[in-house]
């Protein structure tokens, strides 16, 4: 997802909610966004909710969420997030489908949570993109659209395109939202607020697993690389990783140098070659989506990097 400094500007979330959503996963949602807006004393997160029709969505559990707006209207946002739960692959109407392209084509960042990803594959939307789901509906999923990328995560933020698993997972999820637009340090006090204190990483059930798989436990290095790990597609800059992390660029290239023996941005570049490598032996994406999706220019610079690093070219490893 794009890194961006919301200092000034509003940012604004449409919740699209699909009757029968987890409630659990939609606060997991949306707290976060009110505690910044409470935290900061002024409105950091414009948030509307839109029912698919009437006056208010239902969850699960029977829950109602007046509606806010409707989807179609001519309201401007920067991020829809689809909730849903129940068996989100029987969800069909064109009329929602239809409006996420819309929203697509004109570049609105979207995302689904819980079963939320799953309508959005339906939609048209997730093609070429990494993606996650609740394990509920992951196998369904896959079987319904083999094409798609599910990867068994958290969450997952790949361009313009955030999707989560559900349940608690959110909290970590809007942690790495809140980090893009104003800084890690807040998005600590918003977590802190929620005493969510073991913020986990994307790709892991738990930090821990980020710990022990790197064998440290500097706190820059560790939220370098779950910054890293969550801009696979679209490399951020030495600069801005150095200004998440809240020290300058010799610096942060001094502790990777001490704790991972290469230099910051070598350590980034084999981060995006090792998830390339699964992508050919687990999807069947083209050479060329596999080189976007991991954030190279084209398919020659994608090629001439992987075999600089395995020996061999993409092709040879599928």
């Amino acid at each position: 997802m794009e890194i961006s400094k919301e200092s000034e500007r509003i940012f604004r979330v449409g919740i699209l909610l699909i009757d029968g959503f987890a409630l659990m996963s939609y606060s997991a949602t949306v707290e976060p966004l009110r505690a910044a807006n409470h935290l900061a004393g002024r409105t950091l997160y414009n948030v509307r909710h839109l029912p698919v029709s009437g006056a208010s969505a239902t969850s699960s559990s029977g829950i109602k969420v007046k509606a806010q707006a409707h989807f179609g209207e001519q309201i401007d946002f920067d991020l829809v997030l689809v909730v849903a739960g129940g068996d989100p692959l029987t969800f069909r109407n064109e009329r929602v489908f239809q409006w996420l392209r819309h929203l697509s084509r004109r570049g609105i960042f979207l995302g689904g949570v819980s079963g939320g990803p799953a309508i959005l594959a339906t939609a048209g939307v997730m093609d070429g993109y990494r993606m996650t789901i609740h394990w509920e509906h992951a196998a369904a999923l896959s079987e319904a659209l083999p094409s798609l990328i599910v990867e068994q995560s958290l969450y997952v933020m790949d361009r313009q395109r955030i999707t989560c698993a559900g349940g608690t997972a959110p909290l970590d999820m809007m942690h790495a939202l809140i980090t893009a637009h104003h800084g890690s340090a807040f998005a600590r006090q918003v977590s802190d607020w929620y005493m969510h204190t073991e913020i986990r990483q994307s790709g892991e059930p738990q930090r821990a697993g980020l710990v022990e798989r790197y064998d440290t436990t500097n706190p820059a290095i560790i939220s370098t690389i779950e910054v890293m790990e969550n801009h696979i597609a679209d490399p951020l800059a030495l600069e801005q990783l150095a200004e998440l992390a809240g020290m300058g660029t010799r610096q942060l290239n001094r502790l990777f140098q001490i704790k991972m023996q290469q230099s910051t941005m070598a350590f980034y570049r084999q981060r995006r070659l090792e998830k390339s490598r699964q992508l050919l032996t687990q999807s069947t994406l083209s050479v060329t989506q596999i080189a976007l999706a991991t954030g190279f220019a084209g398919s020659a610079h994608f090629s001439n990097a992987f075999r600089s690093k395995y020996g061999v070219t993409p092709t040879a490893i599928r």
